[in-house]
Order: structure tokens, then C-alpha cells, then sequence
């Protein structure tokens, strides 16, 4: 085991970090605040383009490039809830473009909130965002990837609402909250109905996974009351949770409001890693879904079309009021 892999919970750490120390510091230390944050992305950047490089150096070379390490958690009965992080392409690839976006977004956000008097507390939301995002990408379980999950949804709720004496901020950060908790309810029903089924929820744990071949093939044999695979059924539900934070129809109205928190939150974080995180979900689960009597494999370029499409106009929208505005005096 590479000693990036051991150490991959750092890539989170650092700016969950950031964000303990921000909640810490005085509401005029702004330039503290700030420097932690885009300090803790640029570690973060680093130690993902270290993973990067060797998930490529092991491709390249035909070694199976997923790594992964589990711990137990706490005991249930006889039962030992484990969880872990996984080190495979897709983890790479979506390490590095979440710590680059996020270093961008900080670095801008340092102009963008230089007037405003709780500059402090942007950062710490925007930090804690940022580790949410990144863990949610290195889960190698369901259970951490949906703590991460409900964790980008929270801070999410409270970028969008940074501006609460605004009521027009304050109902868009309750709509955006509560819409997305009506996937996320679909998704955790999912969860626990896959852990009744499968005993686990790592996704890869030596061949006794839930996405590894044993345990879908159990899923698909079992039908439900209706004649649906249990493997369909789960997948459905955990689909409900990408359409909810991804915002796809009907789960989408959160989106548009979602222009009333600060232009770094509405421009980048919703079009550029929040909104990725329904496809990123998809992706990650998709032996689940492209397992022979699931869910037909047709959803997953339906949903990555479908986000494409509404990042590119939350993206537009949002970029049209940065040119408009620009870094202004908020009281």
C-alpha cells in the first residue's frame, strides 16, 4: 500500500480543518481566514495530483489501479460497521478537478468578500463545503458518502442563505434545503434497504462488496412484491438522491434560487462540484445499476446529459451577474 493511499483522508481533513480553525478566529481576522482556506485547497490539490500521477503510473503499467483501506467504525450486536476510502480513476480524476475549482473559487472569493464583515464566516462555510465534497469523492462506503453527502447539503443551505437579512436569501436556502432533502430521504431509504440485503455498505471490501460481483448477483436474483430486481429498486432510490442534488427535473426548482447567495457560491460551487455530486454518486454506484436486470445502463449518459445542461445554464446565469456586479459592499 502506497503511502498516498494511506494518507488519502488528509485530502478532506485539510480543509475540514480550515474550517474549525476559521469557526475559531474573531469575525475581523478576514485575512487569517482566508489564507487557511486557500492554503489547505492548495495542499489538497497537491496530494490529489499525487494520486492522480499514480493511478496513472499503475495504468500505465496494467496494475490494477484501485486501492482501497477500511477501518471498523463502532459495533452493532455481533456486527462491525466499517468504513473506508478508495483510491481508483474515478476518485482521481474528481479529486483533482474539485481541489483545482475550489482553489479558484477561494482565490476569488478573497476580492469578491473583501468589504463584506463576515468575510470569516464565508470561509469557514466555504471550507467545510469543500472537505464534504472531497470526502463524498474518496468514500469507499455508502454510510460516509452519504455523511458527506447530508454535510454538503448543510453547508449548501448555508451559502445560499450567507445573506439571511435578506428574506429573498433566507426562503432560497429553506427551498434548496428542503428540496433536496426529499431525494436524500429516497436515498437513505435505499441505503438501509442495501445493507438488509447485502450486510455491507463498503463498496469494495475484498470481493464481499456491494458493488462487487457476489453480492449483485444476490441483489438481481431477488425480486420484489411487484416483480421488480431488488438491485432496480435500490438503484432507484439512490438515484432519487442525485436528482435532488444534481438538480434534475422534477427536484430542480432549488437551482435557480440558488443565485442569491454570494456570486463564488452560485457561479462555481452549485455549477462546478455541488451539482456533480448527483452524477459523481451515479457513477460510483453504477455496478449496482448496469448489473444484468437492473436499471438500464441508458440512465447514466440520460443523467450526465441532463446535468450538463442545467450546470451550463446555472453556470450562465450566475456568471451574467458576476459580470454585472462585481465584488461590492454588502452590509
Amino acid at each position: 500500500m502506497t503511502w498516498i493511499v494511506q494518507h488519502l483522508w488528509l485530502i478532506p481533513s485539510l480543509p475540514v480543518l480550515a474550517a474549525g480553525l476559521s469557526a475559531l478566529a474573531k469575525q475581523r481576522n478576514r485575512r487569517f481566514a482566508a489564507s487557511v482556506a486557500i492554503a489547505s485547497m492548495f495542499l489538497s490539490l497537491l496530494l490529489s495530483l499525487a494520486a492522480f500521477v499514480q493511478v496513472l503510473h499503475f495504468s500505465g503499467k496494467g496494475i490494477e489501479a484501485r486501492q482501497v483501506i477500511n477501518f471498523p467504525w463502532f459495533q452493532v450486536g455481533n456486527e462491525w460497521l466499517k468504513l473506508g476510502w478508495v483510491l481508483d480513476p474515478l476518485t482521481a480524476v474528481m479529486l483533482v478537478m474539485v481541489t483545482f475549482v475550489g482553489l479558484l473559487i477561494f482565490i476569488y472569493s478573497v476580492e469578491y468578500m473583501a468589504h463584506d464583515e463576515n468575510c470569516t464566516r464565508f470561509f469557514c462555510f466555504l471550507s467545510l463545503f469543500a472537505g464534504a465534497m472531497l470526502g463524498v469523492v474518496i468514500a469507499n462506503s455508502l454510510l460516509l458518502l452519504f455523511i458527506c453527502w447530508e454535510i454538503v447539503g448543510l453547508t449548501s443551505y448555508l451559502l445560499i442563505g450567507f445573506w439571511y437579512h435578506k428574506p429573498s436569501a433566507a426562503a432560497a436556502a429553506k427551498k434548496a434545503f428542503i428540496t433536496t432533502r426529499i431525494g436524500d430521504l429516497a436515498f437513505l431509504l435505499g441505503m438501509i434497504w442495501l445493507y438488509s440485503e447485502a450486510g455491507t455498505l463498503l463498496f469494495y471490501d475484498g470481493g464481499t462488496g456491494c458493488l462487487e460481483h457476489s453480492v449483485l448477483i444476490r441483489l438481481v436474483a431477488q425480486t420484489t412484491s411487484i416483480g421488480m430486481a431488488v438491485s432496480t429498486a435500490i438503484g432507484l432510490l439512490v438515484f432519487c438522491g442525485a436528482v435532488g442534488k444534481s438538480g434534475q427535473v422534477p427536484l430542480h426548482v432549488w437551482l435557480p434560487d440558488a443565485m442569491e447567495g454570494p456570486t463564488p457560491v452560485s457561479a462555481l460551487i452549485h455549477a462546478a462540484t455541488m451539482v456533480a455530486a448527483g452524477v459523481f454518486l451515479i457513477a460510483r454506484v453504477y455496478p449496482l445499476m448496469s448489473v444484468h436486470g437492473g436499471i438500464d445502463t441508458s440512465l447514466a449518459p440520460t443523467t450526465a446529459r441532463a446535468r450538463s445542461s442545467t450546470a451550463r445554464t446555472a453556470s450562465g446565469m450566475a456568471m451574467n451577474g458576476m459580470r454585472a456586479s462585481g465584488p461590492t459592499k454588502h452590509a
